[in-house]
């Protein structure tokens, strides 16, 4: 035996080495205190830098507060835009406007929107007063309103008849838009205390469901019930959209033309008003409503005609007023600067082109060359080379043949014919002359249904009333086929399958099979600008305005400004247009961002509205309203898919779900709200069509349009089927053989072989197939907007 061993503790074996070691990881209560004091030092540190930025936040945002209500109120801001809406037919609101202009000023003109500066109430407004029956002007003045007023009368029987048709569709279209601060006013009220308070709790309970929470009721029927609202309304903080605060905007109080000499199709429109919103640069590009982006040429900063602190003989802005306003600076664009009005790419059709062959071309066709050298030809006795040279090798074949043809024993020069060159082709050339006949079909027919007439009420414009009520008949069936029969089509007896959809192609899943969205653009695609990050790029195009804004620059015309613009080379029919349309709705100007004249593909969220009953067909002209802008556009709808890449086209908008609508369109940053109008046959005015928002700006966003092709189980026997009515050839079968079918009770298979000559085809299924089934097949190809034929609807 060994000698005794100390004991070793393990570390794995005990929690502590030694006896010596298990008081080491003990604090003393001196430490632990000094420790605790510490931590709650820390924390309180930690709390103490919540509060401060929290009360840093609030100071800001009050200072924010504070800024936004002397810029609106104040002397330096813009006169506020008051709009009465009549909520019913029998509502007089003219009377209810120059009661108000009474109030604020002695001194009422008697233009369509007055501007009046009340020294009672320190308070400047603009007061307009919507026509009823007039979608388009009061759709104009909803979208430049810091307030809207609805107007009802008391003197309804009962609470349904407050709200008309119109109305009630105005009011939804508002809605859409986005609803700055509301107010309700209610007119014709009783006298008698009792009877004029239960009349008002009708009212405000029959109307509180159709307006916001926040929405307040007021009486409007004598002059100290305008007078309490003025007081209200004068320390008031008034809400707008935020898609209105993005752009700088105006509103024309004067709309002018002055024709240019050197182009008599050209002229310069000047538009005088107050700047709104933000400031706006002479080297920016502008839209006006309904003609289109143009640049400036000058603006011309005028002293106000109304200001809020001077002592004047009339407070109400007139005409005259405008003219004798004198100019206090001018701003001329620095051509450095300017941004330029780029619309479309100009496309190279010679991009893609290769002027100069490459050595490997030129070695091949040097081959080629050695190699016609030593085949030989039929010749006729005495020819030279050079003679030879001019004879084209399809013709010697061609003499060769005659020449065999007469004297068939015979072997002049020892050539053999074959297969392919003899008189009988072969299978496989067969199939390459059916292959090249397609290829060529692809120019000749366009596989699309619509594109033969895309829209037959659009071109014909001497069609008859019967013709037109035929048209629109046929619209309404093929819109109710496609709700119960979607996407089946038949094919054609007269014209082959592999020729009619030629640019369809089977996919094995619509979710997950690859499609590249650069293949086989159309040339439009060569007009239009894509972002590599679209996102990157508005972020950094508002944070460069918000920093011009910030800067104060001297090429700028400040928020509250009134200032003439000259918008240069707009189109003399547009002017006189915009000239006529100012004596009944407000001429806005809204400024652009960057990049926001160039063209591209939109997509918007959309969805029909509840007052169309007529059907919308894919690539209809409509007129979009999209914030200040306004431009005709040819859209086709989709479906969004958030699992794929993929997106199905649909025919028609449907109604109750919203869609994609996908159009060409001069590229707009959002959030921006849509309102898409449609002209109705026969009808003066455009009806609402459907409402919605700008989604996203992406050219590679996919779109299928999807076909199925039905067949009907002729015998079945266990798993497989003859499937007949699908097609009308062999060579059909053939060519779609690749595709995946499937049946409407849930079966798939594939198509084994033709059978017979009239397109019978013998098909394997997954399981028992019944009867009475469906065999389908899914075809797509990819869809596109049209291009519309004129852009702006004042140019028409």
């Amino acid at each position: 035996m060994g000698g005794s061993r100390a004991q070793v503790n393990k570390p794995h074996k005990t929690r502590f080495s030694s006896k010596s070691s298990r008081n080491i990881h003990k604090i003393s209560h001196k430490d632990k205190n000094r420790t605790a004091k510490s931590n709650h030092n820390v924390a309180q540190g930690a709390r103490a830098a919540r509060l401060q930025r929290s009360k840093m936040l609030r100071e800001q945002k009050k200072e924010a507060l504070l800024k936004e209500k002397r810029a609106s109120s104040g002397s330096a801001g813009p006169p506020r835009v008051i709009l009465l809406f009549p909520l019913s037919v029998s509502v007089n609101v003219s009377s209810l406007a120059e009661d108000i202009l009474r109030l604020l000023s002695a001194d009422v003109g008697g233009a369509f929107s007055s501007t009046v500066v009340s020294s009672e109430y320190k308070l400047r407004a603009t007061v307009l007063h919507a026509p009823h029956g007039d979608l388009l002007s009061c759709m104009e003045m909803a979208k430049v309103a810091d307030l809207i007023a609805f107007v009802a009368s008391a003197t309804e029987q009962s609470t349904c008849d407050y709200i008309d048709s119109f109305g009630s569709q105005c009011l939804s279209v508002f809605r859409s838009l986005g609803l700055p601060s509301t107010v309700v006013f209610i007119r014709d009220l009783p006298t008698e205390l009792k009877r004029r308070n239960d009349a008002k709790k009708i009212i405000t309970s029959g109307l509180t469901s159709e307006f916001p929470e926040d929405c307040k009721f007021y009486p409007a029927d004598t002059k100290d019930d305008l007078h309490k609202f003025m007081w209200l309304f004068k320390e008031q903080r008034l809400t707008t959209p935020h898609w209105r605060n993005q752009r700088p905007y105006l509103i024309a109080q004067k709309v002018d033309m002055v024709p240019d000499d050197s182009s008599p199709e050209k002229c310069t429109l000047l538009l005088t008003g107050y700047t709104r919103a933000h400031s706006l640069s002479v080297n920016q590009l502008v839209h006006v409503s309904g003609a289109g982006d143009f640049q400036l040429s000058r603006i011309d900063i005028m002293k106000d005609p109304i200001p809020l602190n001077a002592r004047k003989d009339h407070n109400a802005m007139d005409s005259d007023d405008i003219e004798d306003a004198e100019i206090i600076r001018s701003l001329a664009p620095d051509p450095s600067s300017q941004e330029p009005l780029l619309v479309e790419n100009v496309p190279d059709p010679l991009a893609g082109e290769q002027t100069w062959p490459t050595e490997a071309e030129m070695a091949e066709a040097e081959r080629n060359q050695k190699q016609k050298r030593l085949r030989k030809r039929a010749l006729p006795r005495g020819t030279s080379e050079y003679q030879a040279a001019w004879i084209v090798d399809d013709t010697d074949g061609e003499d060769s043949g005659v020449e065999n043809d007469g004297d068939d024993d015979e072997d002049d020069d020892g050539m053999l014919l074959d297969e392919g060159e003899s008189g009988c082709p072969s299978q496989e050339d067969t199939n390459n002359r059916d292959f090249e006949e397609d290829q060529a079909s692809l120019h000749l027919r366009d596989s699309d249904e619509e594109t033969e007439n895309d829209s037959v009420m659009m071109e014909g414009d001497n069609m008859t009333r019967e013709q037109i009520e035929d048209e629109i008949k046929k619209i309404k069936e093929a819109h109710a086929e496609d709700e119960e029969f979607p996407d089946e089509v038949d094919t054609p007896l007269d014209v082959p399958a592999r020729k009619r959809f030629a640019k369809y192609r089977g996919l094995k899943s619509f979710r997950t099979s690859s499609w590249d969205p650069k293949e086989s653009l159309p040339p439009e695609y060569a007009r239009i600008f894509a972002f590599d990050s679209f996102a990157r790029t508005q972020k950094h195009v508002v944070v460069k305005a918000l920093k011009v804004e910030q800067e104060g620059r001297d090429d700028c015309a400040p928020v509250g400004s009134f200032a003439r613009f000259y918008i240069k080379e707009v189109p003399f029919h547009a002017a006189s247009n915009l000239c006529a349309a100012s004596r009944t709705a407000p001429i806005v100007l809204c400024g652009l961002l960057q990049h926001e004249s160039k063209m591209s593909v939109l997509h918007f969220s959309i969805k029909k509205h509840d007052s169309y009953d007529a059907p919308i067909k894919s690539k209809e002209e409509l007129i979009f309203h999209v914030g200040f802008r306004q431009f005709v556009a040819r859209p086709i709808f989709s479906t969004d898919n958030i699992n794929s890449d993929k997106h199905k086209m649909e025919r028609f908008l449907h109604a109750g779900r919203f869609s994609i609508a996908s159009i060409y369109a001069s590229i707009s940053f959002p959030p921006l709200p849509l309102i898409a109008l449609k002209n109705a046959a026969g009808a003066g005015t455009p009806a609402v069509a459907a409402v919605g928002s700008l989604r996203s700006i992406d050219p590679d966003r996919i779109i299928l349009k999807k076909i199925i092709l039905t067949g009907y189980p002729q015998r079945v026997s266990k798993l497989k089927a003859t499937v007949r009515y699908m097609f009308h050839n062999p060579e059909d079968v053939r060519w779609f053989k690749p595709v995946e079918v499937w049946t409407k009770c849930g079966r798939r298979g594939r198509v084994k072989e033709p059978i017979g000559t009239h397109g019978g085809m013998k098909c394997i299924f997954n399981g028992g197939l019944q009867q009475h089934d469906t065999v389908c097949m899914s075809l797509y190809k990819r869809a596109y907007p049209k291009w519309p034929e004129h852009w702006f609807p004042a140019n028409v």
